[in-house]
């Protein structure tokens, strides 16, 4: 048995079936050890898309999605793609190529310090220089990237020591710690000041959305009354529908559902992790904070908590819950908001144009309680995580942490792969899209049922929209595009352009329908984004 045996041995036992590979010569010997094993190798096209891929996988699953790809280039193409499970907290195991190190035959050819790049963007970066040591190494990663706070990974295994022949070392199980339960003190604590307090809310966080927390947020809802709102990255915890729901926070202050925050005396943050954009400003006057976290919470100028309840959120819920239910005197004094805010949220939702609101709304139309939308990075963004009323958790995928451009398409594909018999969309800007449009061949290759909605402006549109509420001239955001249609038809997926509002849900109905690889084009009136975002913002709901 060769180093690179023992190493694929050791990701089976870790149970990985998939592996997002993009590999070079440095990899030949892990390639053979996967060609002979029961691991799925998915090839892509860049290794951006293969680190995205992998993250959504652990986003997902809660299991290490794991990526491959050989030296220097390849390897740093992994760079953006660790920013993102990192900041997003997405289990990743990233494995490397690298020359040989007992001896060199290149010099410095193509060598980079990617143990040390990988450092500031990983929870863990180590270089494997024995195969006795890959059983311990692989373990250990697996079980690093899935500690709280969950993240990437790195292990380099340079090509000498994949070739080296070694003992076959006795892998190492693997095991699940339990999360502790947080103390009695800090439980009374909180269930106090929730019980003394005069207009309660809830928010539910990044971390919220953990596959293993969902039921116990829906219950502590309903056990206690109180009425929640989500960051972006929390939709879907708490089904959109409830009579207790009033928004998500798809800005940090000044959105319709900041009328419930500032009126708020208590907020109780469930799962909010700090590296997710702001939902809400905190000061030296407003609500008392209660943060219920896996973790304590990281201390910010515009978060500080004043309480913490901290350990296993679903045990922390339901101990909580124990202590709270029937025993909040005004739970529901925030629900009567709730009309107002959801009201002018869907405003103007059926006008007949291509504004962000109407195409959200036939989005919703179309998509039933299972379907997920991945969301690529632009100004369409703020109005799904706004408009866009999820009914489960993990299917509205977006990312408020590292926001990066280029994800969409490769989440997708990845949804698709978990779940082929939902209905699976990328929404992505004609910026972000050609930023990884060409795993589009991939997603024909491996047959694939995603439709790709691609909103067409011609220019990066969230930064041309900051440019002008700025007041800064319109300077170096437009840019022309290709016939998406042709470009779509090129990688053998169906292609199709919607000229008229009317013709968008009938479109997407047939794509759907009829399964495959399928890329919308469609035109986007930003018109909109100063009157809603800026003017009627500074209208605020009566007082109840």
């Amino acid at each position: 048995m060769n180093g690179a045996q023992l190493f694929v041995a050791a990701l089976e036992n870790e149970g990985v079936d998939r592996i997002f590979a993009l590999p070079g010569e440095e990899n030949l010997d892990l390639l053979e050890a996967l060609r002979t094993s029961k691991i799925q190798l998915i090839l892509v096209r860049h290794e951006q898309a293969a680190a995205f891929m992998a993250a959504t996988y652990g986003r997902l699953t809660g299991k290490p999605g794991v990526c491959l790809s050989t030296l220097g280039p390849g390897a740093l193409n992994l760079a953006t793609g660790a920013a993102y499970a990192l900041l997003g907290a997405m289990p990743m195991v990233m494995i490397t190529g690298q020359k040989g190190i007992l001896s060199s035959r290149q010099a410095r050819f193509q060598i980079v310090d990617t143990i040390a790049a990988m450092k500031p963007l990983t929870k863990l970066s180590q270089q494997v220089v024995s195969g006795a040591l890959v059983p311990t190494l692989v373990r250990e990663a697996f079980r690093v990237a899935t500690t709280e706070r969950p993240g990437p990974v790195h292990l380099e295994l340079p090509e000498d020591i994949a070739g080296a022949q070694c003992e076959a070392s006795p892998l190492i199980p693997a095991s699940e710690a339990a999360l502790p339960a947080p103390s009695e003190s800090a439980l009374e604590r909180a269930a106090v000041l929730i019980q003394n307090a005069k207009k309660p809310l809830l928010m539910f966080g990044a971390a919220a959305s953990r596959p293993r927390s969902t039921e116990a947020l829906t219950k502590f809802v309903q056990r206690t009354r109180i009425p929640f709102f989500t960051t972006q990255m929390g939709k879907g915890t708490v089904a959109g529908a409830s009579e207790l729901y009033l928004g998500t926070a798809a800005l940090s202050e000044r959105d319709y559902v900041h009328n419930a925050i500032e009126r708020a005396d208590v907020i109780v943050t469930i799962g909010h992790d700090t590296a997710e954009k702001p939902p809400f400003l905190m000061g030296p006057s407003g609500p008392q904070v209660i943060h219920v976290g896996y973790l304590p919470a990281h201390v910010e100028q515009v978060y500080f908590p004043q309480t913490e309840v901290i350990g296993d959120v679903s045990t922390s819920l339901k101990l909580l819950g124990d202590r709270l239910e029937g025993r909040v005197p005004n739970a529901g004094a925030l629900t009567s908001l709730q009309k107002g805010i959801l009201e002018r949220i869907g405003a103007r939702a059926t006008e007949e144009r291509f504004t962000p609101q109407r195409l959200v709304h036939d989005i919703r139309a179309v998509m039933p309680e299972d379907g997920v939308l991945a969301l690529d990075n632009g100004m369409y963004k703020i109005w799904f995580a706004r408009n866009y009323r999820t009914r489960m958790a993990n299917t509205l995928l977006l990312d408020n942490a590292l926001a990066t451009m280029g994800a969409g398409l490769p989440s997708a594909m990845t949804v698709s792969m978990l779940h082929p018999k939902r209905r699976v969309m990328a929404v992505c800007g004609d910026g972000g899209f050609m930023m990884n449009s060409q795993e589009l061949e991939t997603a024909v290759r491996l047959k694939l049922n995603v439709v790709v909605l691609v909103l067409e402006d011609h220019a990066y549109g969230m930064i041309r929209w900051k440019q002008a509420v700025d007041h800064f001239p319109d300077f170096g955001m437009t840019f022309s595009n290709p016939d998406f249609v042709k470009y779509a038809e090129a990688y053998g997926a169906k292609g199709h352009r919607v000229a008229a509002i009317g013709d968008f849900k009938p479109t997407l109905e047939r794509a759907f329908t009829e399964g495959g690889v399928h890329l919308v084009v469609v035109p986007i009136d930003y018109s909109e984004n100063t009157r809603v975002l800026v003017d009627e913002l500074k209208q605020r709901l009566p007082v109840e």
